[in-house]
């Protein structure tokens, strides 16, 4: 074949994909719905394709207030707090008893580095209610014998503690499994493409009608400020749930030293580790989010080896090292992530 042929049938395949991209983008259901709101003290974002370009927002801030009215400690009146100053609880709505569940099983398969009974070390230390100079080791030592799921114990109604003083702090879960009552919900609607974003985790689902391809997101860089924001990774997923864990900016500082706002379930002391940020993905935001935590409190080195014997997981690790920072990818995710120098 001559070049001039050659030369036209590039121009025809050419125009072929640019007319098959305007046909796609022309579809009904190609023109994207957005939702934003607040929730959880953070906010959410969904992007969903509906060819009835159904607006589901006051369905979803509805039903938020109900998992806040489960699952949220700020909230003295929810069921957790509830259960938080009394000895057992009836579950009285349906949102308190799987995140209990995916928290039990979690903190079994991380051999406790996931533990919301840590809740009485998180307030000690000032991450939670108030705002408290550094604890005194007495203090610490006087609060350990309180933590440990094992002391929480539940069947399909209720909810009761083997140790009258001991706490629960869903906090850890509560934006990943906020993000599956969503996504749930919207599934329930006959939505099968969508992004649900919640305090920067969620799930992606489908692909982004929009471009025909999945759904890609920034890994944030743990160099960034909260005035420069900046990514250290993109990740494209499709079917798959995503959080990321690291201590950014949320951090106490006292006398001029920083204390990670995650706690040591082990030692009572904040997690001190190279590793800077673990994300997770997992078939559900709620396990991935544990999972986030989890990592966050056993370092990298433990990390890798522990998640080797789980396949329904992959990570992305951030950690540092004496040459500077290095990375870790399980061998699934790695595929469909960039990376930059």
């Amino acid at each position: 074949m001559d070049n001039r042929w050659k030369n036209a049938l590039y121009s025809l395949l050419v125009l072929a994909a640019m007319a098959g991209v305007w046909k796609w983008r022309q579809r009904p259901d190609a023109n994207p719905v957005r939702i934003e709101g607040e929730t959880m003290a953070t906010t959410y974002h969904i992007t969903y394709f509906d060819d009835e370009q159904r607006n589901f927002k006051k369905s979803i801030d509805s039903i938020l207030v109900l998992v806040n009215q489960s699952i949220n400690n700020y909230n003295p009146d929810s069921e957790i707090s509830r259960f938080n100053n009394s000895a057992s609880f009836q579950f009285t709505l349906p949102y308190l008893l799987p995140p209990i569940k995916i928290a039990q099983k979690v903190f079994s398969d991380s051999q406790g580095a996931f533990d919301p009974t840590v809740m009485p070390l998180v307030n000690l230390w000032g991450f939670g209610y108030k705002k408290v100079e550094r604890p005194d080791s007495s203090k610490i030592d006087s609060i350990r014998h309180l933590i440990g799921f094992e002391k929480i114990q539940f069947n399909q109604d209720s909810l009761w503690k083997l140790n009258p003083l001991a706490q629960v702090d869903l906090g850890g879960i509560g934006q990943g499994y906020g993000a599956d009552v969503i996504t749930d919900f919207l599934k329930s609607k006959g939505i099968k493409n969508m992004l649900v974003e919640l305090g920067g985790e969620g799930m992606a689902c489908g692909i982004n009608l929009q471009s025909g391809k999945p759904w890609e997101l920034g890994i944030l860089d743990p160099n960034s400020t909260e005035q420069n924001q900046f990514f250290k990774a993109y990740v494209t997923l499709t079917n798959k749930s995503f959080t990321t864990s690291g201590n950014y900016f949320n951090y106490r500082e006292v006398d001029g030293k920083k204390y990670s706002h995650t706690i040591n379930p082990e030692t009572g002391y904040p997690a001190v580790r190279e590793i800077l940020s673990a994300s997770v993905f997992a078939d559900d935001c709620t396990t991935a989010d544990a999972w986030g935590t989890a990592i966050m409190v056993m370092g990298h080195e433990k990390a890798i080896a522990l998640v080797k014997k789980h396949p329904e997981l992959d990570v992305f690790l951030i950690y540092s090292t004496s040459d500077g920072i290095a990375t870790f990818a399980t061998e699934n995710i790695s595929k469909y992530l960039t990376i930059n120098p």
